[in-house]
């Protein structure tokens, strides 16, 4: 099965994933389908509750409730956004290559068995659906205790629509990108690059929080942010081992793959920590998971095992200096890391794919005329038109968006917290 979901993904991307007459193929596997339905329910966890917790326990106890309700809002109106309009836009009948036709708005005109897969249409659209839910709510990290809420919601609902559905459709959804040969396993370059070069931009848009750097804003609950990491972790298997489609050796080998890069680059950010603060810590090895993999993602059905472990080492290092980099010397406060883990370690990951991709390093291999230069131009086209128009797309967005939303919260506010001054409600009610 894997020599045929190389042949699959590195010759005909874009054939594959194109909507098919539903009398031509009319019977699904039963297997391959419940693996599907089933590792959407784990995508979805990775934000609800992963990611909320993850995020929560970061932030000071007073902007808790307004996380949680951050990732939760945003993943309900991008749900309800995906199947209007979102699922055609990006996996649409291949047109122009740059957006997908109209075809399947509202999920009306979709085939019983999606073209090149042995799963339902419906299936397929579901799983996708978990993936432009996560993709914004990844970039509420880089906002959080300043950010209007009213703001947060406008602009993820169009930010899914503007920016999500058309890179989806460039690389997955047999766009201009896969015509290429960018590859992109489970998001890479369509959710880690977009989400985090946005929330960079969000970041320097919005400016610092009111005593950053100066003041220190510790977590107020290390415990919650492990245990969403490790939410986020388990989820995880879904998000990469769905991604194979199939419920074959292909998702064993990229749950693999996943598994061991995430262990290895927390345990390598917890070496680092020990050199470099003289203590290892939770939110260094929650962290450091993280890290890992996002890095893995792109790469995770195409590598080996042994790739997988070089990928959490780097990811490991590169995502530590990155952070020392964006938040001691620059001063930019994406407050919880959003670019320095998710948009750095995908766009690392995607970089090396080209490298361990070889057969020779235990990779699929390249595809009919490919080289490893070749793969690695593509590659770095990709990351770079990806980041470029997620960074410009986002600037233009935020500030239309702030029009009629103000992005940021009064400064009486922010000092009160989000909970009370956004929510009327507190986190913790302590007698």
């Amino acid at each position: 099965m894997r020599r045929l979901f190389a042949a699959t993904l590195l010759a005909a991307i874009p054939s594959g994933l194109a909507a098919q007459d539903p009398a031509q193929i009319a019977i699904s596997d039963s297997g391959d389908t419940a693996w599907i339905l089933t590792a959407s329910a784990l995508v979805l966890m990775m934000t609800l509750p992963g990611l909320g917790l993850f995020y929560g326990g970061l932030v000071r106890a007073k902007n808790f409730l307004s996380v949680l309700l951050q990732v939760g809002a945003v993943a309900s109106i991008a749900s309800v956004l995906w199947v209007v309009v979102g699922y055609t836009l990006a996996f649409g009948t291949v047109t122009n290559g740059f957006l997908g036709a109209g075809n399947a708005w509202m999920l009306i005109d979709i085939a019983n068995v999606r073209d090149g897969l042995t799963i339902p249409e419906s299936t397929f659209s579901l799983f996708q659906m978990t993936f432009a839910v996560i993709t914004p709510a990844l970039m509420v990290g880089a906002w959080v205790d300043r950010a209007r809420f009213g703001w947060v919601l406008a602009f993820c609902a169009l930010w899914g629509l503007v920016v999500y559905a058309p890179v989806a459709h460039w690389v997955w959804g047999g766009g201009w990108l896969s015509g290429l040969g960018v590859l992109d396993f489970a998001g890479g370059i369509v959710v880690h690059t977009t989400a985090g070069v946005s929330a960079l931009v969000v970041a320097l848009l919005l400016g610092k929080r009111a005593g950053f750097p100066q003041k220190l804003m510790l977590p107020h609950a290390p415990s919650l942010t492990m245990a969403g990491a490790a939410l986020l972790w388990v989820g995880w298997f879904g998000f990469n081992g769905g991604s194979a489609l199939t419920a074959t050796d292909d998702a064993s080998s990229a749950i693999i793959n996943t598994h061991v890069a995430a262990a290895t680059a927390a345990l390598v950010w917890l070496l680092v920590e020990k050199f470099t603060v003289g203590k290892p810590t939770s939110v260094g090895w929650a962290t450091g998971a993280i890290a890992g993999l996002a890095t893995i993602t792109p790469a995770a059905g195409f590598v080996s095992p042994g790739a997988a472990i070089l990928f959490g080492i780097l990811a490991a290092v590169i995502c530590y200096g990155a952070i020392q980099l964006i938040k001691q010397r620059l001063q930019i406060d994406d407050s919880l890391d959003v670019f320095a883990v998710h948009g750095v370690g995908g766009i690392l990951g995607s970089i090396l794919l080209a490298v361990f991709l070889s057969d020779s390093l235990g990779g699929l291999g390249y595809g009919e005329g490919a080289t490893m230069v070749s793969q690695m131009i593509a590659q770095l086209i990709g990351v770079g038109a990806v980041a470029v128009f997620s960074a410009v797309a986002t600037a233009i967005l935020a500030l239309m968006v702030s029009v009629v939303f103000p992005m940021r919260v009064s400064e009486d506010e922010e000092r009160e917290g989000l909970d009370i001054t956004s929510h009327a409600e507190r986190a913790w009610e302590m007698d």
